[in-house]
């Protein structure tokens, strides 16, 4: 079993993460951080978790954890990963774990010296529908690909949330912006050329509310929206010559509705809809995490992938500010 510390208490952490670990076969919470530890001690009483800390630096030098899962706010991620990976724990952090692609160099460094797991928490990688999409697709049940289409929306004007405030690495590309690129990146495994891209920023907040982009990746194209102020909106579309896969609620299906994919042929003659209503893709997450760190082996999200990625959204903030094509 690996030992996971939680370094902080924040939200995603007690309603998704922490569940999913101690439902997982091969992994379970020994030890809850916060930097009051009263709130440490609350939060482990509640999971019946043994081990509370005052301070993160305590808990990572305690050998009562062999990894860290770290949901603090973005601009925090770099930093404390290092640290963790500094005192020899594996680390599990939450997307994105850096604002700019050239950090993740420092990620790769501390992994490497320290030889430990490092991995960023993109749960869609670990659930059944991108999984099938996945293979479909291998499988040329919709012909050639020729267009992928997404959208990812949801309303928040709350000025004291961390998606709001540009100093603790708010803004919508951060926090939503990251799922069409890696969903597209893990099923298809290519890479975009160039993007084109809009995109709005909230006059009060400074953060970046809007992105209407366009990504070329040679013989296909993604165009996808995200907004942190329209209605509530998911979904996927793979539009090949012979068909199209449509994935419903393909980020969030408990808030957005089922999660399932329905595969349609070209002449609509036909349809097949896939159903995946118990996946877990937290659960999910953190036993293949747990096994590739036991050395078990496991299919996880590496650094060089995580880099890549951020190139993406680097490369979508510098396109939006320009007319034109904009290299990757």
């Amino acid at each position: 079993m690996l030992r996971f510390g939680i370094l902080s208490t924040a939200k995603i952490g007690r309603e998704l993460v922490v569940p999913a670990i101690q439902d997982a076969e091969n992994c379970v919470v020994t030890a809850i951080a916060s930097r009051d530890l009263a709130r440490a001690r609350q939060m482990a009483d509640r999971f019946s978790v043994p081990h509370a800390f005052g301070s993160y630096e305590e808990m990572l030098a305690s050998d009562t954890i062999d990894a860290v899962y770290i949901p603090l706010p973005t601009s925090q991620h770099v930093e404390w990963t290092i640290k963790a990976a500094d005192a020899g724990k594996h680390v599990l952090c939450e997307k994105p774990i850096a604002l700019k692609a050239d950090e993740i160099d420092s990620l790769i460094a501390a992994r490497d010296r320290n030889k430990v797991l490092v991995t960023e928490a993109y749960m869609v990688t670990y659930a059944p529908v991108w999984r099938k999409v996945r293979s479909l697709l291998a499988d040329g049940a919709i012909g050639r690909l020729r267009h992928i289409q997404g959208a990812f929306t949801y309303f928040n004007r709350d000025a004291g949330n961390m998606r709001n405030i540009p100093a603790l690495g708010g803004g919508g590309l951060p926090d939503i912006g990251v799922y069409p690129s890696i969903s597209t990146r893990f099923v298809t495994g290519r890479e975009p050329l160039r993007i084109q891209a809009v995109t709005e920023r909230d006059p009060e907040f400074g953060t970046d509310i809007y992105s209407s982009v366009k990504a070329d990746f040679g013989d296909f194209e993604l165009t996808f929206y995200i907004s942190t102020q329209m209605a509530n909106r998911q979904v996927m579309v793979f539009h090949g010559t012979d068909g199209f896969i449509e994935v419903k609620s393909p980020f969030n299906a408990d808030r957005y509705g089922a999660e399932e994919l329905e595969l349609t042929n070209r002449g609509h003659s036909e349809s097949q809809i896939f159903r995946f209503p118990d996946s877990r893709q937290y659960k999910r997450e953190a036993e293949a995490f747990a096994s590739a760190a036991l050395g078990q082996g496991a299919e996880v999200v590496s650094l060089e992938s995580s880099k890549l990625n951020q190139k993406v959204i680097d490369a979508i903030y510098r396109a939006s500010e320009k007319d034109g094509w904009e290299p990757v």
